[in-house]
């Protein structure tokens, strides 16, 4: 599974509200609905991501081992 638990974590660190994505960025409220359910997103969305937060991809995303 993916799990994009650790986005939120780095947006509140960089200080990057969904409001902010929304609206600055231009990141559709239907992405953000797919990364709160750990659904799925491009990775186009996952690299506009990267650029905004200024971070690495694994500082939005993990892998979470199925059992």
């Amino acid at each position: 599974m993916i799990s994009y638990e650790k986005l939120w974590e780095t947006m509140k660190e960089k200080n990057i509200s969904q409001y902010k994505l929304i609206n600055e960025y231009h990141i559709s409220a239907g992405q953000l609905s797919r990364l709160r359910a750990n659904s799925h997103v491009s990775t186009h969305t996952l690299d506009l991501l990267c650029d905004i937060l200024d971070c690495n991809i694994e500082d939005i995303v993990t892998h979470i081992k199925s059992s």
